[in-house]
This record gives structure tokens, C-alpha cells and sequence, in this order.
């Protein structure tokens, strides 16, 4: 029995369709918070259990005869690591034989304040005893494309990530190597995966596909941290996330977005998704 929580997620839903690939579906969990939004996964077969990482009876009733758990990192800014705590507690009453955790790309080195929380995830999980692999997912090139339509309108690409190379990856590209780690024969505890993309690029490079792929003048312009942050709240995000998304720009002009070992497609068999098409595949 394999769990994936969140699996009502843009992540999740990806690894449960890898998945069922490969196992059958019956012997797959998909862990949620609100089960009448997974009726599309209760369709493919698929067990659905509600799991909330907050209230850890939930957790114990989902990961019921579970062997392996993949746990996908909270989106809740502050609140993952306690979270996190309590489904490897629950792992670890459960007796699993793995959890696979979707840490960050150099998690321990990273200059990304999105780290902490990950580290200290990574640390309660080594001190558990529970057998674990961990999956450093690098940044996924969604969380750049999402502003193309607007880099369109107003005729340039903002952020603050300099001259920082990103070594970004399909959310699609780790989904599928999340399910081969959890369905290999090889022994995965102890294992840590830094999962990047095969292309590396500069945020003046992605707004020069931008302008090639669109036809239009599409300049990068970079700001100082502070004023990206303002901008994406004038964009109307969230400050909280907003505060994110530029410290993990600055992050990037350090070097921690950047990663060129291949790992992620040695995982998967095949070359990460290319960088243009999905550029052309956002733009359609």
C-alpha cells in the first residue's frame, strides 16, 4: 500500500496518475483533507482517505495498512513543520517502511528562507528512526510561466533574481520520479535525490523565449527584493506569499535555484520537459 497525501493537489494528482502506471490502483491511497473533491481519484480506483496534517486521528485511520508514504510539503507557510512532525509521527506508529519527503533542491545549503522549514522536516525525520528518501524538488517552472500572460500586458518580466541561473522542471517531471522511487525494487532509505532540470536559464533568458514564442518585445526587468515583493501584492497575491516568491527570487541570484548533476532525469529515464514548450503550450 502506498499513501500520498495531498493528493488533491496540482503535485499530487500527478504522482497518483504515475502511479497507477505502475501498481495497481486499489493498492493506492490518496490522502486528502476534503475527500468530495477526490471523486475523480475515487473513480481510477484509487482508496480515498480523509488526512488532515493538523489533526494527527486523521492521519492514523488514512495510514492504515500503509507500507510506504510519499508526504508532500504543506502549503501552509509556518505551519508545515509542525505538520510534517505529526504525519511522520503517525508514519512511524503506522510501522511504514519508507516515507519519501518533497524537500528542496540543496535544502541544507540553500540561501532560501523557503528552507527552514524543510531543514527542520528533514532533521525530525532523522531523528524518527522511520526508514526515509528524501526528494529535494527544485523550483517547478510553473511558478514562472503562471506570469507570462502578464509579462505580456505589461510588456516585461519582473523579479529579482539577477543573473541567477534556475534549473527549473515541470511539476509532471517530479511527479514522475516521486513514483519511481516509491515503486523501485532498489532500497531507497537513507537515499537524498536533488531534482533539477536538464536546462538552466536566466530570467532575461526566459523573457527572451517569452518574446520569441509571443512575437513580442518581452524585456526582463530586474528590482531590488522589496519592490518585487510590492509589486506581486499590487498584483494582488497574498503578502505571505508574495514575500516568498521574492525571497526565493534572491535566493536564486545566490545560486540556490541552480543545480546541473541530472538527477532528475537519470530518475525518470528521460530528458526533463523542455522549457519552450511549455513557454508555447502557456501561451496557447
Amino acid at each position: 500500500m502506498i499513501v500520498v497525501t495531498g493528493a488533491t493537489g496540482q503535485l499530487g494528482r500527478l504522482v497518483i496518475k504515475h502511479l497507477i502506471s505502475k501498481v495497481d490502483a486499489s493498492n493506492i491511497i490518496a490522502a486528502v483533507r476534503t475527500p468530495e473533491k477526490a471523486g475523480d481519484l475515487s473513480a481510477l480506483g484509487v482508496q480515498v482517505r480523509e488526512a488532515d496534517y493538523s489533526r494527527p486521528e486523521t492521519l492514523k485511520t488514512a495510514f492504515d495498512g500503509a507500507e510506504k508514504i510519499l508526504l508532500i510539503s504543506s502549503s501552509e507557510l509556518g505551519q508545515r513543520a509542525e505538520q510534517h512532525i505529526n504525519v511522520i509521527d503517525a508514519a512511524k506508529n503506522e510501522g511504514v517502511s519508507l516515507v519519501a519527503y518533497t524537500s528542496l533542491l540543496h535544502a541544507d545549503t540553500s540561501p532560501l528562507g523557503l528552507a527552514a522549514e524543510h531543514i527542520e522536516t528533514e532533521k525530525y525525520l532523522k531523528e524518527s528512526g522511520v526508514p526515509f528518501v528524501l526528494l529535494r524538488n527544485g523550483w517547478y517552472t510553473e511558478n514562472y510561466l503562471a506570469s507570462v500572460a502578464s509579462s505580456i500586458e505589461h510588456a516585461a518580466f519582473i523579479g529579482s533574481a539577477g543573473k541567477g541561473k534556475i534549473s527549473s522542471a515541470a511539476r509532471e517531471d517530479y511527479a514522475q520520479a516521486a513514483a519511481v522511487v516509491l515503486t523501485s525494487e532498489e532500497p531507497q532509505a537513507g537515499k537524498v535525490y536533488e531534482l533539477a532540470g536538464d536546462q538552466s536559464y536566466t530570467l532575461t533568458d526566459l523573457a527572451a523565449l517569452i518574446s520569441r514564442e509571443s512575437s513580442k518585445e518581452i524585456p526582463y526587468v530586474n528590482l531590488p527584493e522589496d519592490e518585487f515583493k510590492g509589486a506581486l501584492i499590487g498584483a494582488g497575491l497574498p503578502a505571505p506569499f508574495a514575500a516568498l516568491l521574492a525571497d526565493s527570487d534572491t535566493g536564486a541570484s545566490k545560486g540556490g535555484l541552480f543545480d546541473e548533476q541530472g538527477e532528475l532525469s537519470s530518475l525518470t529515464g528521460r530528458p526533463t520537459t523542455n522549457l519552450s514548450e511549455m513557454i508555447k503550450v502557456t501561451l496557447a
